[in-house]
C-alpha cells in the first residue's frame, strides 16, 4: 500500500484522530475480545467504511478515476 492509499480521501485531522485513538485503545483498552466486539476491529471497519466512501465521492466527481 503506497502513501496515498494509505490516506486517500482522509483528512489530516481524521487521520492523527484515528491513529491517536488506536494508540489509545492500545494502550488502555480492553483485553482482545471477539472480531464483532473488539474495539480496535471496529475502528478499522469504520475507517474503511469512510475510505470506500471517498473512493465513491471521487469516482462521481472524477468519471475517468484520476
Amino acid at each position: 500500500m503506497g502513501k496515498r492509499a494509505d490516506r486517500e480521501g482522509l483528512s489530516l485531522g481524521y487521520r492523527v484522530g484515528y491513529r491517536i485513538r488506536y494508540l489509545t485503545l492500545h494502550l488502555f483498552g480492553p483485553a482482545q475480545l471477539g472480531s464483532g466486539a473488539d474495539p480496535h476491529r471496529r475502528l478499522e471497519r469504520e475507517r474503511a467504511a469512510r475510505v470506500a466512501a471517498a473512493r465513491r465521492a471521487r469516482l462521481e466527481r472524477e468519471p475517468d478515476g484520476r
